[in-house]
């Protein structure tokens, strides 16, 4: 009996693919600040980039339809007072984003459908609880208005920005945290920190309920993300600086699953992972090339696949969620590579003859429709994305209002970092506040625009 000795599976032959010169985004003034996030998000509408800008931190947002030579004076999301540092739209509204920054604080913004006439300057809301700069901002995967932010505080913060409250704080880690990535249902997040740990954290419990130390020996940064199996994949560098990544079962932190060295390179490696294919796509900081894996049961359990090479170094990458991709061409990834002064699109896309909708490569996908509200999840209930189906591709949605929130969030306005000792707010009525207060934080939001 003859024995296959090539493996078999679909995307075996993904091939990536810049798109045209003029599908590009061209005169984009890309922020050059030494921090090791990806600068970019995208989604099925918008396009974010943080970009240079004199007198703090700003970013610009683009209708992804929108391609082709930026105006310099195309106006800007600004309202931070330092560098932006992370940016993340919201899984469930495709109009929201939030952002972080050196100045301690986290914003909620919300992007109107048309394009933009003038600046964007105020926030639905600032969240105010880290003593240092905030670098990581991401949102929860199932919940409505749940979001994590982590600071060079050392804090793990999550909020619920429909009132602007903290509702768990995490003080585990002794370093600077590096990445932190949600599981497929919220239920837990894993972090990789300076002190060269990774854990894995249940938020509701506040500790940590498993911990590997060096799961890559090198001091370099590390980056972890949890696939749809409850596995971890992390990047990082052996004692020798050659990358490497690493897949782990976290309920036993003894033995990698499969641990591969790749290269010698000082970029460290940001693993963009698609949950319908099981595949990860691996973009270095400095690289001109893109290398994707894909995830099985089978050894040696992360296989090469491909690399995508380009002429120019990335600045930074953003990652189109499963539902903004082209099922009439088969592609199924689509990347924004950052380069200095402009946004290449790249297509990742399965070779098929057939024009028809292809099942195999779409299973349903995470919708946008949250799972459950913040209150039932810090009750202690965990749900899965909701899925939808891509057979008619998907129509993103006209912007939403924001809900209004019950509770006012000027009750938890925080008294330090902003002069309030003109004016006590909490013993005025609330439109007085509203109307006299001085112009800055939360005090800006009006009832009829929180969430």
């Amino acid at each position: 009996m003859s024995r296959s000795i090539v493996r078999q599976s679909k995307f075996r032959h993904v091939f990536g693919q810049n798109v045209k010169a003029e599908q590009g985004y061209d005169d984009i003034r890309v922020s050059k600040v030494t921090w090791d996030s990806s600068f970019c998000a995208v989604n099925p509408k918008f396009l974010a980039v943080i970009v240079e800008s004199s007198g703090g931190g700003a970013f610009l947002v683009l209708p992804i339809s929108k391609t082709g030579r930026v105006d310099k004076n195309y106006p800007l999301v600004v309202g931070h007072s330092g560098p932006v540092l992370d940016i993340d739209w919201c899984p469930h509204d495709d109009n929201i984003l939030a952002s972080c920054s050196e100045d301690c604080t986290a914003m909620v913004w919300q992007i109107p459908d048309h394009v933009l006439t003038r600046p964007v300057t105020d926030p639905v809301v600032v969240l105010e609880g880290h003593s240092k700069r905030v670098g990581i901002v991401t949102w929860h995967p199932t919940a409505r208005n749940i979001l994590l932010t982590a600071g060079s505080d050392n804090l793990v913060i999550i909020w619920n920005v429909g009132t602007g409250e903290p509702l768990i704080s995490m003080d585990d880690h002794p370093d600077l945290i590096y990445s932190i990535s949600w599981n497929r249902n919220g239920s837990l997040f894993c972090t990789t920190c300076k002190d060269r740990r990774l854990r894995v954290c249940d938020p509701r419990k506040r500790e940590v309920v498993a911990e590997r130390l060096a799961p890559h020996e090198g001091i370099r940064p590390m980056r972890a993300i949890f696939t749809r199996d409850g596995n971890i994949f992390t990047t990082g560098f052996t004692r020798m600086s050659q990358r490497e990544l690493g897949l782990w079962d976290p309920t036993n932190f003894e033995e990698p699953i499969a641990l591969l060295e790749l290269d010698t390179s000082n970029g460290v490696l940001l693993p963009y992972y698609d949950a319908d294919a099981n595949m990860v796509y691996l973009c270095g900081k400095g690289d001109s090339s893109i290398r994707y894996f894909e995830i099985t049961d089978e050894p040696p359990y992360v296989h090469y696949l491909s690399t995508f090479s380009s002429k120019e170094p990335q600045r930074g990458m953003g990652f189109m969620p499963k539902r903004g991709v082209d099922v009439s061409k088969c592609e199924i990834a689509r990347l924004f590579k950052l380069l200095d002064k402009k946004c290449e699109p790249i297509t990742m896309t399965v070779p098929r003859k057939s024009d028809l909708f292809q099942d195999d490569l779409y299973p349903d996908t995470a919708g946008p429709e949250p799972a459950m509200e913040p209150e039932e999840w810090l009750d202690g209930r965990d749900e899965d994305p909701i899925l939808v189906s891509l057979r008619d591709g998907y129509v993103p949605p006209k912007s939403r209002e924001l809900k209004v929130a019950k509770k006012n969030v000027l009750d938890s306005r925080p008294t330090t970092r902003r002069s309030m000792s003109v004016l006590d707010t909490n013993s005025l009525p609330v439109s007085y506040a509203r109307e006299n207060t001085p112009s800055g934080g939360l005090v800006r939001i009006s009832a009829s625009r929180r969430l």
